[in-house]
């Protein structure tokens, strides 16, 4: 594009619905699951910095009302991007799944009861506070030596409070 407009600089943005066969944690009955991605670049003169945004939807349980709770607590559906650029190709996949062995649980597009009971006692046990989530995956990127720069921001949607919670952490290396 840059060349073709005879342009000293040119950014370019395309997002799309990226489709994954996923399976049912018990049944492993499968269909797919979508996530929304989006690829941006920036040329200018010869310097490109290209990025990828991953949108993951997970789930939360929120600590506090395990903590305090004699039956149960209350989950949160969560919506998890992140937006990273990287010296060598990185699969979508591989950050999707990062994303999702993080939370409190997945989310998967079709459940059965055995599979409904797997997900409710997964996020039982992984309880997990916006920030937590955030923190988690930075780290983890952190460690990547692959990752050159990092956005991380996650939203609960809050199941029983009139608001959602957010936290966000952005990191250059």
């Amino acid at each position: 594009i840059k060349d073709h407009l005879e342009a000293e600089s040119a950014h370019l943005e395309i997002s799309f619905p990226y489709f994954i066969d996923k399976e049912a944690p018990v049944s492993r009955a499968k269909s797919k699951m979508i996530y929304q991605c989006t690829f941006s670049g920036n040329m200018t003169h010869d310097q490109l910095d290209f990025r990828v945004l991953v949108k993951v939807p997970v789930t939360s349980l929120c600590p506090c009302s395990k903590a305090i709770s004699e039956y149960g607590a209350h989950n949160q559906r969560s919506m998890v991007s992140v937006n990273f650029s990287f010296k060598q190709f990185v699969w979508i996949e591989d950050m999707i799944k990062l994303i999702e062995e993080t939370a409190s649980c997945d989310i998967y597009p079709l459940l059965k009861r055995p599979d409904e009971k797997y997900v409710t006692e997964r996020a039982y046990t992984h309880p997990m506070f916006v920030e937590d989530l955030v923190r988690e995956i930075a780290t983890l990127l952190l460690l990547d030596q692959n990752i050159t720069w990092f956005t991380v921001e996650a939203e609960n949607m809050e199941s029983i409070h009139n608001h959602s919670a957010y936290a966000y952490v952005e990191k250059y290396l």
